[in-house]
Formats: structure tokens, sequence, C-alpha cells
């Protein structure tokens, strides 16, 4: 009787510590720029995201090491750096990793469910969740994959294009949303994940990941959002001294490069601004239900995108560049209550972190170890005071995408940007405080030649584990192959 006594008292216990343990949401966008944000750009509209980086903090240093959907997403999924986790460039995520997020968060008690886009391979991969209801915006990269937006979406409104506005997944035109409101996937993922919250009664603590598929264009807003825009004084793309070569390309609706001029370009960052707004919208009614069932204050939830969007800085468009529209992403961090913190809540922290740190800090809030070879940091250590051994600064790079010349490397502190290309050995030196737009390379400028010394240095020492073609004789060195994959990517 007493052994069974203390059999159900261990039970007891061990339910009562899974309850206490924090509540972790990831919120992430697709193709967000970092200067998209109320907190960086007053003329942009996000009430509720402005709201929760009060609740925490805002980092204006947040960074997308390989700038393109799949690769990003491996080192968020992973917490490791691209030459670790094995993307370079645009490929397939792996179907396994060592380390997973929603494997490790599953594995230390909780229940852990993904919504929206996710864009693994196949597609209904669940790499640790319990369970994923999907919209992959009619993407199909598996056999008979339908999504689970597009199988509600016949249910909903039968005979319907869902496509209906007619712009397409990669385009850099914008239109006004066609369709009713409530049919748009970005209020379908808001929703989906509202019902979950008004229902969920598991006694495990939950891990709830959701992924809009917006503001990745088409750039197709609901009417009411873009009448916010009526009037404001767009800013029009940065154009560097540098950036004529790439104004003279065939035109095309979803080209990667090119001058479509500016008004064309201004429509495009008005709609994409107006898709936005629609998205902070739905974060705040989903905030709103977290509140409600009591599960927001001792919630970790971490807001970010996995890219940019050029939007036309340079006569670029979409993403995979070295420039600040394609790598720098919004980054919001709100501890649990029960964490304890030294910064000011909704102060600007300016380290740089990235993707691969999301993991880790996970696992820290939840008292989890975070393996000694994951490469991402516990971005806690900022919050509690304990940063002394943060990184200097942040690698970045894209193996080939849409031109033989975009194949590049990059690193930054977000002070200055150091970009060195593979095939070409050009280099791109940026000082990001005096020109955030990277409109002037200071690369032959003799007031920063003490800097470009330094930086060229730190990326011979970035590279150097990779041996040749990236390095030979301990120099970098030009090449004309393009590795797409790392020797630790998992076959």
């Amino acid at each position: 009787m007493k052994k069974l006594f203390f059999v159900l008292l261990i039970s007891l216990c061990t339910i009562v510590s899974a309850q206490d343990k924090p509540h972790v949401f990831l919120i992430m966008t697709d193709q967000q720029r970092g200067d998209c944000i109320g907190k960086e750009n007053p003329l942009i509209i996000t009430p509720n995201l402005d709201k929760l980086a009060n609740d925490g903090v805002w980092f204006s240093n947040g960074y997308s090491s390989v700038p393109s959907c799949t690769p990003a997403r491996a080192g968020l999924l992973t917490g490791m750096s691209p030459w670790n986790h094995g993307m370079l460039g645009y490929y397939k995520v792996a179907e396994k990793y060592q380390y997973e997020m929603p494997q490790m968060l599953r594995d230390n008690g909780y229940y852990t469910l993904g919504i929206g886009k996710m864009h693994w391979h196949p597609q209904r991969n669940l790499h640790g969740f319990h369970q994923t209801i999907l919209d992959e915006s009619g993407r199909v990269e598996s056999d008979d994959f339908e999504s689970d937006y597009r199988t509600w979406f016949r249910e909903q409104a039968p005979g319907v294009n869902p496509d209906a506005t007619g712009i397409g997944w990669n385009e850099h035109r914008a239109a006004t949303y066609v369709l009713a409101e409530n049919l748009h996937p970005t209020y379908w993922t808001a929703q989906q994940a509202i019902d979950f919250i008004d229902g969920y009664k598991e006694d495990k603590p939950l891990f709830m990941k959701v992924s809009f598929a917006r503001p990745h264009s088409p750039y197709d807003p609901p009417k009411r959002f873009l009448d916010l825009y009526e009037g404001v004084d767009i800013p029009e793309p940065y154009m560097g001294d540098w950036a004529e070569d790439f104004g003279d390309y065939p035109k095309n609706k979803d080209a990667a490069f090119g001058d479509y001029g500016v008004d064309h370009a201004v429509k495009s960052r008005r709609h994409y601004y107006a898709a936005i707004t629609f998205i902070d919208e739905q974060l705040g009614r989903f905030i709103d239900e977290l509140k409600e069932k009591g599960m927001y204050d001792n919630a970790l939830i971490i807001f970010t995108s996995d890219h940019g969007d050029m939007l036309g800085d340079h006569n670029h468009w979409r993403k995979t560049y070295a420039y600040e529209g394609s790598t720098k992403v919004p980054f919001i961090l709100k501890w649990p209550s029960s964490q304890s913190a030294v910064v000011t809540k909704s102060a600007e922290q300016l380290h740089c972190v990235e993707l691969r740190d999301i993991l880790p800090t996970m696992l820290d809030v939840i008292g989890a170890e975070v393996p000694a070879e994951m490469n991402g940091q516990s971005m806690m250590d900022i919050v509690e005071g304990e940063d002394a051994g943060w990184r200097e600064y942040i690698d970045l790079e894209h193996a080939t995408t849409y031109d033989k010349h975009n194949y590049w490397c990059a690193l930054t502190d977000g002070k200055m940007k150091y970009i060195w290309f593979f095939r070409t050995g050009e280099e791109q030196l940026f000082d990001l405080k005096k020109d955030r737009g990277e409109e002037h390379s200071v690369l032959t400028d003799p007031a920063y030649k003490k800097d470009l010394k330094q930086w060229r240095k730190r990326m011979l020492n970035h590279l150097k584990e990779r041996g040749e073609p990236y390095v030979t004789k301990g120099k970098l060195t030009p090449f004309d192959k393009n590795i797409l994959i790392s020797p630790h990517y998992p076959q």
C-alpha cells in the first residue's frame, strides 16, 4: 500500500511538473523584411507585434543565414549553422536530422503542433510534431498531396478558384484579394491556431508553431488593409551606386533582377505592407485567445521570418541575396513570467541573432540540455545579462541561384558587412551604421582599410574548416563549382 502511495505521488508530481512548464509558441511569417515591423519602420502598421515586443525585447540585428525558404527552415529546425545542417542553398529539407525542434520538445513532455507552412519534404513529414495542419500555398511536391487549407477551401467554396486573384507565387506584381477575407490563407492559419487553443485540454504543455505563408508573394491583401496605406509615402527602393548592372534584365513577372520603375516597386511595397498588417491583426486575435485561456503570461513566444524580400532594392527581387532586404528578418522574444531578466522590457537589443538561436533558446527555457555541438546560442543569455560570450558577428551565405554571379558568403556584426563572391572573387564592404541601404561599398575607401583587413581575416577563419576549394594555401580563392550541400547534409 505504501509503495502504491509513492508511485501515485511520483506520478502526480510528474503531471504537475509538466503543467508548470511554460507553453512555447513560435510564430513566423514567410519572406518578411526586418525593417517591416513598427519598431523599425513607423510607416508600417503592426500594433500587435509592437505590443509583443513591449512585453519582451526586439533584436534589430536578426538575420537568416541562408536566405531562402528551405535552408532557412533547416537552420530553424536544427539549431545548426549552414555548414553543419548541410544546406548551403535552396534544396530539400532532409527527412531526418540528429536534432529537430518538434522532436526535442516532444521528448521533453510537450504536445507539439505545427500550423501553416512547413516547406518540408516529404510534405507530410512531421519531424516530431504530433500533428501538422498545413498550408503550402498550392505547392505539390509529394505524391497525391493536398494541403489542409486547400481541402478546407474546397469544402467552404465549392467550385471557386483559391488563386482567383491571379498572381503567381513568385511574382512581384500586386493586387487586392478578390475573395472573401475569411477565405484568405492568412485568416485561415490564425483561425486554425485559435480553434486549437480554444479546445486544448491536454495535461501537457504545448509547443505550437504558427507559420503564415504571407507576406511572401502574391502580394494580395484584402482591400480594407490596403486602404490603411492610402496616401502613405511608401519608401522607394534603395539603389546602390553598384546596382546599374542589374537593371537591364529580360522583363518577366517573376524575374529576380530588373528595373521595373519606381511606381511598380512602390505599388508592390504598399500591398506588401498591407499584407503584413493583415497578419498583425490575426496575430492579435491569436494572442487575445492565449490571454483568455491564461496561456500568455508564462509562455515563451518568439516571432521571426525565414528571410526577407528585396522588393526592388538595387534592382533585385525576391531573396537569396547578401543584402539587408534579403538577409535581415524581424526578431521578437517574449520570455515566460517564470524566467528572470535583467534587460528592460521593450528594449532594442543589438546582438546579432539568427534562426539557429531559436531552438537553443527553447531548450534553455524549458530546462532541457542544449547539446554542446549545437551552433545556436540561447537568447536568454542576453535577457539574463549573461551575454559576455555572445558572437561578435554572424555568417550568411547562399549557393548559386537565379544567376551565376549570385554565389556568395557574407559576415556582419550589424554595423559592418563584408561580402565575398565565390565565383568572381569580388568583394563588397558596407558601413551599415551610415548606409543601412548598402548603396555605397567602402571597399576602396582608405578610411576603411583597417576594417577591410579585419573582415577578410574573419572570412578566411570562417571558411578555413571547409578547406578546398573555399581556401587554398591559406588564402580565399575564387572557384567555379557550385556547392549546394555540405558533407554534413543527412543522406
